[in-house]
């Protein structure tokens, strides 16, 4: 099943040694480009996508891996890194027209936008990050029973073979799994949005579990590398999440503040798919953001 937003035009976008990325497009003015979480596809951003393409340029990708972009086979652990990821977007953008553009993530595009920050400063104008943390900091508040909520993360992590074998066993319910504990209002994901979802992940299975993969490894090093070189995000960035840090014991606006000066760090009620279930919310924030 395919699921489109109306009113966009698709193209497939080459960016990088024979990966094509699948790319709704619509509107002009001031780029801003979208890019979606787990266990979804650009899909996500169908609410807000409608509402800021009155005065932008927007543009929202299937991440590799992911929808109806290209799944390479991961032959190394680079081919799903994050900084790998994060070219793909910058690539992306360049092939639109666009050098510089704001970013905005959710979940798994979230991490892949704090990379672009990171590794592409003079391109990301403002950034946006949606319910995590960065890679290193997620790793190291995850402890006692209560890092239970996050089993995914630690069964993705597991060398090839094994993951992809249980995943692939019985994919819809391990999808589907996080779609209903992650929403509290399972209206915001309608029967047939669900649907597509559900089939876009059925069909990539390795390609997911190597994008987490990358997670337990080569994005770790990354941070590791930028947070001993004091490297920290240089444009306006605001942040959305949940309040994980009453439950796991830290504070989600400080460990952000390590990496992004010029913060603005927000607290929802909404459940994780807050781009489906608080979308006005949502795109207040982001408007706040490029008004910075």
């Amino acid at each position: 099943m395919t699921f489109a937003i109306a009113g966009f035009e698709y193209q497939r976008v080459p960016v990088a040694d024979g990966v094509s990325l699948n790319v709704a497009v619509a509107g002009s003015g001031p780029a801003i480009v979208l890019l979606h979480g787990f266990p979804q596809t650009h899909v996500m951003w169908r609410h807000i996508a409608a509402d800021l393409v009155a005065d932008h340029t927007v543009i929202c990708p299937d991440l590799r891996g992911y929808g109806a972009s290209d799944k390479p086979e991961a032959t190394d652990d680079t081919t799903y890194a994050k900084r790998t990821m994060a070219a793909d977007i910058v690539a992306t953008a360049r092939a639109l027209g666009h050098e510089r553009f704001a970013l905005a993530g959710h979940d798994r595009g979230a991490l892949v936008a704090f990379r672009a920050g990171l590794d592409h400063p003079a391109a990301i104008t403002h950034l946006a990050c949606l319910d995590v943390l960065p890679t290193l900091d997620m790793w190291e508040v995850l402890h006692g029973t209560a890092a239970a909520v996050g089993f995914h993360l630690y069964l993705m992590a597991q060398p090839p073979g094994l993951p992809e074998r249980l995943i692939g066993g019985c994919p819809d319910a391990f999808f589907g799994h996080f779609l209903d504990i992650w929403t509290r209002d399972p209206r915001a994901v309608p029967a047939d949005v669900r649907a597509a979802y559900l089939d876009a992940c059925r069909s990539a299975v390795p390609s997911i579990v190597a994008d987490y993969r990358a997670s337990a490894g080569i994005d770790v090093e990354h941070d590791e590398a930028d947070r001993a070189a004091g490297h920290r995000l240089r444009m306006p960035v605001t942040v959305l999440q949940q309040d994980w840090g009453a439950a796991l014991g830290f504070d989600a606006g400080a460990l952000w503040r390590a990496w992004a000066p010029d913060l603005l760090h927000t607290t929802v009620t909404s459940g994780h798919f807050m781009a489906e279930e608080a979308p006005a919310g949502v795109t207040r924030a982001l408007r706040d953001l490029l008004a910075r």
